[in-house]
């Protein structure tokens, strides 16, 4: 068995820089589409294939985002759709999260089922 050994006495000193998380992202670019009026801020957006197929989803719907590096800037005022494009959605389950927002903003939300990897057994 291998084995660590620290040997304290020392401050420890420094700074870390945390990367955002997929999963957090997601249900927060959702929450996005909730925003009427003004722009959502978010910092430490990880560039991954789920969040820039999200992105693509929202742009779709009409909102206007717009990447700054690590930053992405969205604004959600001007919707142009309540339909969530087939081919983006069935590309992962997290796409069902826009539903809500979608029925907050315009009442109503057309979403076909989301995609992603398989669970349990398949035939």
């Amino acid at each position: 068995m291998s084995s660590i050994f620290v040997r304290g006495g020392m401050e420890l000193r420094g700074r870390v820089e945390v990367s955002g998380a997929k999963n957090a992202v997601l249900p927060i670019l959702a929450a996005a589409l909730m925003a009427a009026s003004g722009v959502t801020l978010l910092e430490s957006v990880p560039r991954l294939v789920d969040v820039l197929t999200r992105v693509e989803a929202l742009e779709h719907l009409g909102v206007r985002a717009v990447w700054r590096e690590d930053v992405l800037q969205l604004d959600a005022e001007n919707l142009t759709t309540s339909e969530a494009p087939f081919h983006l959605v069935s590309k992962m389950r997290a796409s069902v999260l826009i539903m809500g927002p979608l029925l907050g903003r315009l009442g109503k939300a057309r979403v076909s089922l989301p995609g992603g990897c398989a669970w349990g057994a398949t035939a």
